[in-house]
């Protein structure tokens, strides 16, 4: 448990996420936790009633809970429109961001034509190349690459071995997670079946660039394609998951979510405030319109309209998706019918003829 030193008065935690508090304003709080792991000065949080059970059997000295929550004996509430975002606040005021100290390690090589902001820290065996500019308060961890004429802006966090190819732009406050790769070659190959050596594959060079813009988070192994040419693009406040694919030529709109082994293909577009649950996969050249959803393992062939609900592979609305699988568990049993049927025509038929 941490120390008191980190306690907070539960009258300062129910204000700090604008909620109303049932219970002792006095009240100290040590620390956050799930409602079956919380002890006694403790704050859980319960916005999904599949966890009733666990909600009534908590020790957590205080829940935030929904607008409409009755009071419970024995246990402070703290009434929010949103208890899982009201838990993530806290989780920032009791485990604030720590910032290492500015400056350039010894270890990390810095080509002497690259900006790095004074206040950016570079640690040791990171690699800032000829032309590149790192922000203003900006972290590059151990193996994490910027690449020529590549550009990092301010209050980004590169983890290790995360990867900024040559010229590729991301905006302020950026996060790349371990092994995360930006502006990788697009996939892009021309048959030629009179090659010289013999048929082959010819690559396609790409020459384009990823643009990421500001409030990006982008998951561990996640790779961005650069252009073939033009630009890729991930707009403002999209989260991409760890292991997701964004090809070449690409558009993703602000706002989205890419959920994890998702991928996008060449010169699709992906609209404004879209997710794409895990393991959904987007031809190219279509588009899922704003605020669409798709769901796990779906595979989207066509357009999606702004606003619409799909699943499936092929992905259809989902409610129809909803009906195909109910009635899938029945094919079996239809089919035992439709053949008992047919042997009833057949014997009716030959009745008849007879």
């Amino acid at each position: 448990m941490p120390s008191a030193s980190t306690a907070h008065r539960l009258g300062d935690i129910a204000a700090h996420v604008r909620g109303e508090l049932l219970g002792d304003p006095g009240l100290l709080v040590h620390g956050l936790n799930g409602l079956e792991e919380a002890v006694p000065g403790e704050v859980s949080f319960y916005g999904n009633p599949r966890y009733r059970r666990q909600f009534e059997a908590t020790r957590a000295s205080a829940v935030l809970v929904g607008v409409d929550a009755a009071a419970r004996d024995g246990v402070a509430l703290v009434r929010v429109p949103n208890p899982h975002l009201a838990y993530a606040k806290l989780l920032t005021l009791f485990h604030p961001a720590t910032r290492p100290s500015a400056g350039i390690h010894p270890a990390a090589h810095v080509h002497p034509e690259a900006t790095v902001h004074p206040e950016a820290t570079v640690k040791a065996g990171a690699v800032v190349e000829k032309g590149a500019h790192v922000g203003a308060r900006t972290v590059l961890h151990p193996g994490a690459y910027v690449g020529e004429d590549a550009r990092v802006g301010d209050d980004c966090v590169l983890y290790p071995h995360a990867t900024v190819r040559e010229r590729c732009v991301v905006g302020s406050r950026v996060i790349l997670h371990a092994s995360s790769v930006v502006g990788a070659d697009g996939f892009g190959f021309a048959f030629d079946a009179e090659g010289e050596d013999g048929p082959r594959h010819f690559k396609i060079p790409q020459v384009g660039i990823v643009r990421i813009e500001d409030d990006v988070e982008v998951g561990a192994c996640t790779c961005i394609d650069r252009a073939t040419v033009g630009e890729t693009v991930v707009g403002q406040g999209t989260k991409l998951d760890n292991l997701v694919q964004i090809a070449h030529n690409v558009r993703v709109g602000p706002l989205s979510l890419i959920c994890a082994q998702a991928g996008v293909s060449g010169s699709a577009e992906v609209g404004t405030g879209v997710v794409l649950a895990g393991q959904v996969g987007v031809v190219g050249h279509i588009r899922v319109g704003d605020l669409a959803k798709v769901g796990a393992q779906s595979g989207v062939a066509h357009d999606v309209p702004d606003g619409q609900v799909v699943s499936g592979s092929p992905a259809i609305p989902h409610k129809d998706w909803l009906r195909a699988s109910a009635a899938s568990g029945q094919l079996a049993d239809l089919l035992k019918e439709v053949r008992a049927l047919r042997k009833r025509v057949e014997l009716l038929e030959k009745e008849k003829g007879g």
